[in-house]
């Protein structure tokens, strides 16, 4: 009975959502305010319904109704609770469910938290969310639905993915869908906009946060799915340009842009169009991952399904969504007013050229990901573009981002002075210069190309605090005054320095760990002792352990550093019993900023194993830097002007007769 419940609630808020998606734009159209207040309503009973909806299905899973197919494909009675419940969704139909919850959850706030946006703006943006929202019901009570039964059902389910089952699954796929879906609302912030011919500093103060968030939380998804692969494949890489990782990372890129583009536009009034353009594109890239994920173009594990039917239909959702939206936007954007003029050299060029550098970023992940599906469908051919595509082509984009990014701060709006500019660097400069030259001293000329990518990495990181020092005004003050200036300044400022922090933090990262990691593959017995940079690891044999739905062969390591045992490190090569299909768990040992990294391969019979064995020194500082960045976003977000938004007009006071 419960799971007919689910179902019927999504019938019931497929209907609403039909309701949502007309009136309340009609409403804004003409100006009546009774149909513009249907919107904040349904938009809540929307997700009050997907809900009830989400909470039948974990309940079907949590208690193994194998009446439900879905829950037959994808769970099985001994498997650990924590990982019934994230099977909800570790598969196609679920995690559709969770991503219409995500969406409906984002109209609900807007339509609870919107109370400064212009009746007609909020109206019409919650209609377009009801576009989307519809769309995706109808896609998934047509093709996808969760609450099939299966008569008679089976006594035991066929088990859930195997490298699903892990806690990764229970943060990185919610993450990644609320930065996915979150650009939703952005998107019809855009088309509302659009729609009522309205694009101004204001909308751009509305969007702002909205665009905030969804980065926010797309950072973290894509930091922790890294993590999440690096631990579980036993690869022990970090990214593998996977086109399916590429379709999260494009609508990141587009993300950071329209944040940028929206700054431009709330302060000076400019870049309109583009800001708008941007906010369409950035969706429709997260629309783009949806399809690659759920079509079955692409075979990775991340894919979630394999039916052409499900292809054809979010195909269908990208060409009305997508071509809809632009050929809008065609229509509408000329119609829109420009904003003021700005010297090359200004904040706004700055900014502009961020903007640039990113969408051609975007624009290369976007063709290298999608060439080899287009060539395979016109002419059959099978290509393969792999990470040296991707390293020459994103890298050589990112090098002058990187180093032009401590100057937009320090540049004044419309027209700046890069000489001065130049001269409130000089101790980032020196620094950059310093780490360089260590570099080259410390590891020999021969790494001049790491040197210089250390080198880059400070400079990001001391451009970042240069700029807030520079705030405080210390050499004009004094230390007393220049400190309350700096706890003064607008949390806004702080979460943008900590965000430019972050993206040097995870440049050392990468630059360290790819210049500097040792790796080893060999077969190793018992008792036999293994030398990686300044640690020894002493094999102590395989030990079999048996799980709730798994059978183990761990591998024991002693680490050693200078005779003195430090650490021990337990990889495994693990075999689930209900599908039988292995995976490998590896041992990971942290120290200080770096890492040990062992996973087992091939298991023999006279206890000996095939390991892949690393020394990862500073890998630590890939993840930490996303948190860095996640945490200015959280700063930003707590600015009171951006919580605020544009406030109404004030209300004219009637002056009594005397």
């Amino acid at each position: 009975m419960i799971v007919e419940i689910g179902h019927f609630a999504l019938i019931l808020a497929f209907v609403l959502s039909l309701i949502q998606s007309v009136v309340p734009i009609w409403g804004a159209l003409r100006h009546d305010q009774r149909l513009m207040a249907v919107a904040p309503p349904v938009s809540a009973m929307m997700f009050l319904l997907v809900g009830v909806s989400f909470a039948a299905l974990m309940m079907a899973y949590v208690t193994s109704d194998f009446s439900v197919l879905n829950v037959v494909q994808n769970s099985h009675s001994a498997k650990p609770d924590l990982f019934k419940i994230t099977g909800v969704w570790g598969n196609h139909e679920g995690s559709l469910l969770l991503w219409v919850l995500i969406l409906v959850l984002f109209g609900a706030l807007v339509a609870a938290l919107g109370r400064n946006i212009p009746p007609e703006l909020k109206a019409a943006t919650l209609g377009v969310q009801g576009w989307v929202t519809a769309a995706f019901l109808l896609f998934m009570l047509a093709t996808s639905n969760p609450f099939i039964r299966v008569t008679p059902p089976p006594m035991e389910g066929q088990d859930l993915n195997p490298i699903l089952q892990d806690i990764g699954l229970a943060i990185h796929p919610p993450l990644l869908y609320v930065g996915y879906v979150g650009f939703s609302i952005t998107f019809s912030f855009a088309i509302a906009a659009l729609i009522l011919g309205r694009v101004d500093a204001a909308w751009a103060r509305w969007v702002r946060p909205w665009t905030l968030l969804a980065w926010l939380f797309l950072t973290l998804g894509i930091a922790m799915g890294s993590y999440w692969a690096y631990y579980e494949l036993g690869w022990g890489g970090y990214w593998f340009w996977d086109p399916v990782e590429n379709a999260s990372f494009m609508p990141w890129l587009a993300g950071t842009a329209l944040l940028h583009s929206a700054i431009v536009m709330e302060k000076r009034g400019a870049l309109k169009v583009w800001t708008v353009l941007l906010a369409i594109l950035t969706f429709s890239l997260s629309l783009l991952g949806t399809f690659l994920v759920r079509s079955g173009v692409l075979t990775s594990v991340h894919a979630f399904a394999t039916d052409p039917a499900r292809g054809t239909f979010i195909l269908g959702i990208l060409v009305v969504f997508i071509g809809g939206s632009l050929a809008l936007y065609a229509w509408r954007a000329p119609l829109l007013k420009q904003g003021g003029l700005f010297a090359p050299v200004s904040r706004e060029g700055a900014l502009v050229l961020n903007n640039l550098l990113l969408t051609v970023s975007a624009a290369a992940v976007f063709v290298g990901t999608l060439y080899p599906l287009a060539l395979e469908a016109v002419t059959g051919e099978k290509i393969s573009v792999g990470p040296p595509f991707f390293n020459m082509t994103f890298g050589p984009l990112m090098i002058p981002l990187l180093l032009a990014m401590p100057f937009g701060p320090l540049l004044a709006w419309k027209r700046g002075d890069i000489y001065a500019v130049s001269q409130r660097l000089y101790m980032a400069f020196g620094l950059t210069l310093l780490a360089t030259l260590l570099v080259v001293w410390f590891q020999g000329p021969q790494q001049i190309l790491a040197a210089l990518g250390i080198g880059v990495g400070v400079w990001v990181i001391a451009g970042a605090v240069a700029e807030i020092l520079s705030r405080a005004r210390f050499g004009h003050v004094g230390v007393s005054t220049g400190l309350r200036r700096l706890v003064g300044l607008p949390s806004s400022a702080w979460g943008a320095a900590f965000g430019h922090i972050g993206i040097g933090v995870v440049m050392l990262g990468i630059v360290a760990v790819e210049a500097f990691q040792v790796e080893k593959v060999l077969t190793i017995r018992p008792n036999e002792t293994v030398t990686i940079a300044d640690y020894e690891l002493a094999f102590g044999g395989l030990v079999r352990r048996t799980g709730p739905n798994y059978i183990d062969d761990v591998g024991h390591f002693d680490i050693f550093k200078g005779g003195v045992k430090v650490a021990e490190a337990d990889p495994a090569k693990r075999l689930y019993t209900a599908r039988r299909m292995p995976t490998t768990e590896a041992g990971i040992v942290t120290f200080g900023l770096s890492q040990i990294y062992v996973s087992i391969g091939e298991v023999h019979s006279d206890g000996g194993a095939d390991i892949r064995l690393y020394h990862k020194p500073f890998v630590t500082l890939i993840w930490f830097g996303c948190l860095i960045m996640g945490f200015g976003a959280v700063l930003s977000l707590f600015d009171r002007r951006l919580r605020v938004g544009a406030p109404r007009p004030a209300r004219v006071r009637a002056i009594p007769a005397e």
